[in-house]
């Protein structure tokens, strides 16, 4: 008799563990989807340019639409540059331009591209961008820059990333409203040969013009 009653006890105990057991929420030990899922494509150093009409303080932000982040920059970012600039250009009495680089999806534009031989890049982004409307320094920023870093490949296939574009994937959130905003990036790849049958013209081709509160970018992503 006192077995049986062991054994019902035992049963029981074994009963309520069990409900227990399916009463807890099962957590899997999977970790939970990231917010940008795709990040990953570094865009290289951005650099900004603004050039107020008068002294201003000007608060300027990047949003990502489609997930991605800051990874590094100068001055340091945090939430959001706030930046005393004249009319020269020069932000906080120290630098020229507000430089970051990020992580963002690859949503890039590769349908239209010029390949450029090595030897040729300087000339071609001296005169692409100078077509596009930047002006002496921010192309010499840009060539100083990259052309000693593109020496990997015998050509390389250029596709730009138009303003268009860019705010799909990197908004640019300005305090005082610019009257006329130029933002081109660059996606860079190398390749052994000639061999780009894409259309080798830019996508738009409207030339900028520089009027009142001016800012203007330019980027790179490696491929």
């Amino acid at each position: 008799m006192k077995k049986t009653i062991l054994n019902l006890l035992g049963l029981q105990i074994i009963i309520v563990g069990l409900i227990l057991l399916i009463s807890i929420p099962f957590h899997s030990c999977k970790p939970d989807k990231p917010v940008c899922d795709t990040c990953g494509i570094v865009a290289y150093k951005p650099n900004i340019y603004l050039y107020p009409t008068e002294k201003s303080k000007i608060s300027v932000r990047l949003n990502f639409p489609h997930g991605g982040k800051i990874i590094t920059s100068i001055p340091i970012y945090g939430s959001g540059w706030v930046v005393d600039v004249d009319t020269s250009g020069i932000i906080n009495n120290k630098y020229e331009f507000l430089f970051y680089e990020s992580e963002q999806p690859d949503v890039w534009q590769t349908n239209e591209s010029w390949t450029i031989k090595r030897s040729e890049l300087e000339a071609f982004f001296t005169n692409n961008m100078l077509e596009y409307g930047f002006n002496g320094r921010e192309i010499k920023d840009f060539i100083n820059y990259w052309i000693p870093r593109l020496t990997n490949s015998e050509y390389y296939e250029i596709y730009p990333q138009e303003s268009k574009i860019i705010e799909t994937v990197l908004k640019l959130d300005i305090s005082k409203t610019p009257d006329s905003i130029l933002r081109l990036f660059y996606i860079i790849k190398g390749v052994t040969t000639d061999s780009n049958n894409k259309i080798n013209i830019p996508m738009e081709n409207t030339q900028f013009k520089r009027t009142g509160f001016c800012v203007t970018e330019w980027g790179v992503v490696l491929k």
